[in-house]
């Protein structure tokens, strides 16, 4: 047996089992392929898919075991409760990483396939539920693979299949047989005589692509991208070209080159394929974990160090692809500030260091799904539970980046090579770019890099990279992990004059002096009634004096009625049109009701008189104006609780004395200002009563939410729980499903057989009633369908034989054959055999009764029954 060099990994769930058939049965019988089969299933229940799948195809189908090596034209499937990968050609079994909900045992293996054989590698998404699977054909293409997926019209369930669509990671769609044919043809293609050639003339051209005889295979094909996309690919490396044209050759199933120019250029559509492959977009959160360990534990806390005196520091991820890198740096970021700021002894206090991430790259598809920030639920693999817990919020199909970590990210779509880049950067990480680039154009872009970080600034590349001839310009910090930190050439005069033009603006702080008011205590003291007689000359004189020369003055209650009025307020107050209404915001002229309305409210808490000097109001065209002071009244008794306002004209100054005019104009805006200031005064405190009640209400409404939300959470989980029960019961009701077909298709065989014997044989239970019987005894016993179940005593026959019930009932409890030669009515004479029904078992559940008819076939029937 020969060693698979191609593997083929297929992802089926809920609905897959008619998938899996219908693509095995129409496999020829050599492809040089291995089929690695991952199927959702339950974790606690015994799987039969091997035996399933057995019947639909000749090749062999195996169960995955630890070690097992993979051999073409053969066909492993995975075991229930583990987790199947690929790791140098061989099964390995691994219990399950995540709990059964968040389980992705597609995507594993899919991305196992796509590590170990590269190009080599295959993946086929079938019918099911959720979105497993995706990220591993992802996975595959990136690495220059094969994805095909069920075209989801044929599909039992369609969710995955459409959901690795929409993501944009299948190369082929077509129906479940049909897929089968997409794999030959690939296979065929991969091991073409035409396609090698081709291969091996294309990879003659190891040196930059220029326009040179020697590389004029691949210069027409450079020339389309960039009349359609705008973008130059002549400087990158001849193998990255190399693999992806071939590739996508491969999907049009060519071999010849030409051809594919000539698709090229009738097709513009697939000129921007080709465009988005050779956008290499491999990416993951925390990948190479040792890095990002070195990163947070040593090189940012020195790096945060080294810049106290910078309010924000600004980051700039190259080549982002679809945002997990950047999101990395930004979660690190956090921690090490947080770390920081533990480590000064102020944790609770607000960190004083705001970071800024750019993040760019040439692709708008995967600039979108960045910014989106929706991610699979395999990256629970890489991600921990606390930081998922903290910096992501879950999702029916996945994880969401929380809005804390997505602000801190600028992404734009940005080519490095042609763009002006970033400037005044504190940290670059360009990881797994320049590997793609020849080494005439790494040498461009290493010292824009160092342009565009600040002194000691940060440059993180990946682990096949280096700064090269470049050293000059960057130290390792640690040349393993490929982190360097800048290095001065010379003393840079401008940055520091725009870091000390930055600190003297961060300390310019502008300040207001709190606002107090300028009103004067005076105590009003209220006029009690004299208790003398009425019709006294004191009493007389007193309300003389009070209506003619006391000021005006009304009491109110705390809602503004008026209850009592002294002296004339027709100067201050005016009956609102309308319905009447004593209330004194509706009566009181303008200039006052201001005022008034923003006094009343503090009146009842102040035991002194608060006083309102030069209000303006207007009367019959003319201004006037008028000091006004409110007291609440505490004494008697019957006036407690209640408000006294007093109006009080203010006399005009007359023009004569220039002095006394200038006094008097200084002290009206002395007034003015007193007046302004107290309503700002009053305006700010209903606006700090305001914001409390708001503050309350968002306190609440926020409790309200974390509610719903944890219930909502909850109903999340409960819900993919049942999906994920949905797809093991739908997976075992398949399987269940091919028994009961298997059952009725023995059941009509035996049924066949009992009925082409022409033996007379009737089944009893236990209880002695008709199970089962063959036509032939309908002719001895009276039977017909309606007898099953009835019990044997009841029945009448043509036999001469009245202890047939007894000896069948003797024989059920003795289990000793019983045999008799018994004649009918019609003289025909038969032999009757009383046996026990004995089960697979080996449970005795009820008796078989034969008639075998004395005459010239006998002995050859006998000898068949015995």
């Amino acid at each position: 047996m020969l060693t698979a060099q191609t593997v083929v990994g297929i992802g089926a769930s809920a609905g897959g089992l008619n998938a899996l058939q219908l693509l095995l049965a129409a496999l020829p019988t050599k492809t040089g392929l291995a089929f690695v089969v991952v199927q959702h299933l339950a974790p606690d229940q015994p799987s039969i898919l091997p035996e399933l799948l057995q019947r639909s195809t000749i090749l062999p189908v195996l169960p995955a075991a630890q070690g097992l090596k993979l051999l073409a034209d053969h066909i492993y499937v995975n075991v229930p409760n583990h987790s199947l990968t690929i790791v140098d050609g061989c099964c390995l079994l691994s219990p399950p990483s995540q709990p059964h909900t968040k389980w992705q045992p597609i995507d594993q293996l899919f991305c196992s396939l796509a590590l170990g054989y590269q190009q080599q590698s295959v993946g086929v998404v079938l019918s099911g539920m959720g979105a497993d699977g995706s990220a591993g054909l992802a996975a595959i293409q990136a690495a220059g693979g094969f994805t095909l997926a069920q075209q989801p019209a044929t599909a039992l369930f369609a969710a995955m299949p459409e959901h690795a669509i929409a993501a944009g990671v299948v190369d082929k769609i077509a129906a479940a047989d049909q897929l089968a044919t997409a794999l030959q043809q690939h296979s065929s293609l991969k091991n073409s005589p035409q396609l090698s050639g081709q291969t091996q003339r294309l990879r003659m051209s190891a040196e930059p692509i220029v326009a040179t005889p020697d590389n004029a295979l691949l210069q027409p094909i450079l020339q389309i991208l960039q009349q359609q996309t705008k973008h130059d690919f002549s400087q990158y490396k001849p193998s990255t070209l190399q693999r992806r044209i071939e590739r996508r050759m491969m999907i049009h199933h060519q071999t010849e080159l030409a051809d594919y120019i000539q698709l090229l250029q009738k097709n513009p559509q697939e000129a921007e394929l080709l465009f988005k492959e050779l956008l290499i977009g491999v990416t993951g959160f925390f990948r190479d974990a040792a890095v990002w360990q070195q990163l947070s534990d040593k090189v940012l806390p020195e790096l945060l160090q080294s810049r106290q005196q910078q309010k924000q520091l600004r980051a700039w991820v190259v080549g982002c692809s679809t945002g997990e890198e950047a999101y990395t740096l930004a979660m690190c970021l956090i921690e090490a500030t947080e770390a920081a700021a533990l480590g000064s002894g102020s944790p609770d206090a607000a960190s004083p260091v705001s970071w800024q991430i750019f993040a760019s790259d040439l692709s708008a598809d995967a600039i979108a799904t960045a910014r989106r920030g929706i991610y699979p639920l395999s990256i629970a693999d890489t991600v921990s539970e606390a930081r998922l817990a903290r910096f992501f919020k879950r999702q029916q199909q996945g994880y969401q980046i929380k809005t804390e970590i997505r602000d801190m990210v600028l992404f734009a779509q940005h080519n490095v090579l042609q763009a002006p880049p970033f400037t005044r950067l504190d940290l670059i990480s360009c990881r797994n770019l320049l590997i793609y680039f020849d080494a005439a154009l790494q040498r461009k872009l290493l010292p824009l890099f160092h342009y565009a970080l600040r002194p000691a600034g940060v440059l993180l590349l990946g682990s096949s990279e280096t700064v090269g001839r470049d050293s000059h310009l960057f130290t390792p910090i640690d040349g393993r992990l490929r982190l360097f930190v800048r290095q001065d050439l010379h003393q840079d005069r401008q940055q520091d004059r725009r870091q000390q033009q930055s600190r003297n603006s961060a300390q310019l702080i502008q300040s207001f002096p709190p606002l107090s008011t300028l009103i004067k205590d005076a105590i009003v003291t209220p006029v009690s009634p004299a208790n003398a007689n009425p019709d006294s000359l004191q009493h007389a004189a007193d309300q003389l004096l009070l209506q003619v020369y006391a000021p005006a003055a009304v009491v109110v209650n705390p809602d503004g009625d008026i209850i009592y009025i002294s002296g004339r307020t027709g100067k201050y107050l005016e009956p609102a049109a309308g319905k009447a209404n004593w209330n004194i915001h509706a009566m009181a002229r303008d200039g006052l009701r201001g005022p008034l309305s923003t006094v009343l409210k503090k009146a009842a808490a102040q035991t002194t008189a608060l006083q309102f000097p030069g209000l303006e109001i207007q009367q019959d065209g003319a201004v006037q104006r008028v000091d006004v002071t409110v007291q609440a009244l505490a004494q008697p008794a019957a006036l407690q609780g209640l408000v006294l306002i007093v109006f009080r004209d203010v006399a005009v100054q007359r023009q004569g004395n220039r002095r006394g005019s200038k006094a008097g104009s200084e002290k009206a805006d002395a007034q003015e200002l007193a007046k302004c200031l107290d309503e700002m005064q009053s305006l700010r405190e209903e606006a700090r009563l305001g914001r409390e009640e708001l503050q309350s209400a968002n306190e609440e409404l926020q409790s309200t939410n974390e509610e719903l939300q944890s219930t909502n959470e909850e109903l999340t989980t409960s819900k993919e729980e049942m999906q994920s029960m949905n797809e093991e019961l739908q997976t075992i009701n398949g399987e269940m499903q091919s028994k009961l077909d298997d059952l009725a298709l023995a059941q009509s065989d035996l049924k066949n057989l009992l009925n082409s014997i022409e033996i007379a044989i009737l089944f009893l239970d236990q209880d002695l009633n008709v199970r089962r019987y063959t036509n032939r005894a309908a002719r001895i016993i009276n039977l017909r369908d309606s007898d099953v179940g009835r019990p044997l005593s009841d029945l009448t026959s043509s036999l001469q034989y009245p202890q047939l019930h007894q000896d069948a009932l003797q024989t059920l409890q003795t289990l000793v054959f019983s045999e008799k030669q018994i004649e009918t009515s019609d003289k025909r004479r038969f032999t009757v055999r009383i046996m026990p029904y004995r089960r697979l078992d080996n449970v005795i559940d009820g008796v078989v009764i034969t008639f075998l008819e004395l005459n010239a076939g006998t002995p050859l029937l006998a000898q068949i029954v015995d």
